[in-house]
């Protein structure tokens, strides 16, 4: 009689980006490896990303947000019995991976007690990986970040991060076996819609909105005029993003000929307040919310500027590499690891500093060559979607998750 097959759960968080994109990719890949997938995160999360649909792929709501609040218990308890139940199931899952630090830590508490041993003498095995560097600063939000990475630390069999600060700092939060995670860039027609961004929030939050509130066309020949260079910056307009360190150091490019344009794709809770300092300072932005069409702004793109505060391994990033796009970020996270040579790197919230490496870019085109040259030999070097398949069921294998 043959083996039953292995079966693995994937849990994730509120998210419109990377890590959903990264949370479809492993639940195709698992499901064409004959691993029975099961996806449990918000319903959001599915209308994003469309977990269900996929084939072999079963989804089950399970409503958390990305800050703690009173429905967490309720979701806590939904994880339980979805999980963790039925001792002895055929249907009980031998790996649970959870994607992100919220999603990792309700997973462990849903676990904790109930994993007795599963179906053939074996218990399900908890794997979470952490997308996300922590928040900088103090306050009650960064205190939050650090109890819930020691509950992660200490409850998870295996703690993949994407990073070697983020492993090192589970490491030292006590994480009982910590591994790298590989985490590429989608391949080219493989992402859906909401992946490229953030969901569109209203009929027009799809095509370029000017720093005054003009709407223009929907592609990037509508919003980028010939001859002109792009500043391009791609993500959520969230204080993590940090763009309004980029509207003040665009603030220093008016002796730039001929003039940039500051082009931000990405929709979030402060694009009201971005386009109302972009117009206080007199800069030349386009706010082109929401885009399905990244590749092609890339392609279009003078440089690719990302002023994070934070961060973990952006993917956006590595698309950047495989455009072979001029880079400017910020030195945080694991941004330097992944950039090497191919950028030019800044302290973060520093806009004179950001000025001047995005001046010099345009400027000389030897350094613009060169930063070209170097992130073409880098995105070489970059993880393909089958890489990070069989990495992931290496390291669940390693870890005694699955049987076979």
């Amino acid at each position: 009689m043959p083996a039953p097959a292995s079966r693995v759960a994937l849990v994730v968080g509120t998210t419109t980006g990377g890590t959903g994109a990264h949370v479809r990719m492993l639940a195709t890949g698992f499901a064409r490896r004959a691993i029975v997938v099961s996806v449990l995160g918000p319903s959001a999360a599915e209308a994003a990303f469309g977990f269900g649909a996929l084939a072999g792929v079963t989804f089950s709501p399970v409503e958390f947000g990305d800050r703690p609040r009173l429905g967490d218990m309720a979701a806590v308890l939904r994880l339980r019995r979805l999980l963790g139940a039925s001792a002895g199931s055929t249907d009980r899952p031998d790996v649970v991976h959870a994607h992100g630090l919220r999603a990792g830590a309700l997973t462990v508490i849903a676990l904790a007690g109930r994993r007795r041993r599963a179906r053939g003498g074996r218990r399900p095995r908890l794997v979470v990986t952490m997308h996300n560097a922590p928040p900088v600063g103090g306050g009650a939000r960064v205190a939050v970040y650090r109890l819930l990475e020691r509950v992660v630390a200490r409850g998870a069999d295996l703690v993949l991060c994407v990073s070697s600060d983020l492993e090192e700092r589970m490491r030292s939060a006590g994480a009982r076996r910590v591994g790298r995670a590989v985490v590429p860039a989608a391949d080219a027609g493989t992402t859906p819609p909401a992946a490229a961004g953030t969901a569109p929030t209203s009929a027009t939050a799809a095509r370029p909105v000017t720093a005054t509130g003009g709407v223009a066309g929907s592609g990037p020949g509508d919003a980028f005029e010939a001859g002109r260079p792009v500043v391009l910056a791609v993500g959520r307009l969230a204080a993590q993003k940090d763009f309004s360190t980029l509207l003040d150091a665009a603030a220093h490019w008016r002796d730039v000929d001929p003039s940039p344009l500051v082009a931000i794709a990405g929709d979030g809770p402060l694009a009201g307040e971005l386009r109302a300092r972009a117009a206080a300072l007199g800069v030349d932005a386009a706010f082109l919310g929401h885009r399905d069409d990244v590749a092609d702004l890339l392609a279009a793109a003078t440089v690719l500027v990302m002023p994070s505060r934070w961060e973990g391994q952006p993917l956006i990033l590595q698309e950047a590499l495989r455009a072979g796009l001029p880079i400017v970020a910020t030195r945080v996270g694991g941004i330097p690891d992944l950039l090497g040579d191919a950028a030019v790197l800044v302290a973060p919230g520093d806009p004179p500093a950001l000025a001047a490496a995005v001046a010099a870019i345009l400027t000389d085109p030897a350094l613009a060559a060169r930063l070209r040259a170097a992130a073409a030999r880098r995105a070489d070097d970059l993880p393909t979607v089958d890489d990070a398949i069989t990495a992931a069921v290496a390291a669940y294998r390693a870890s005694g998750c699955l049987r076979q």
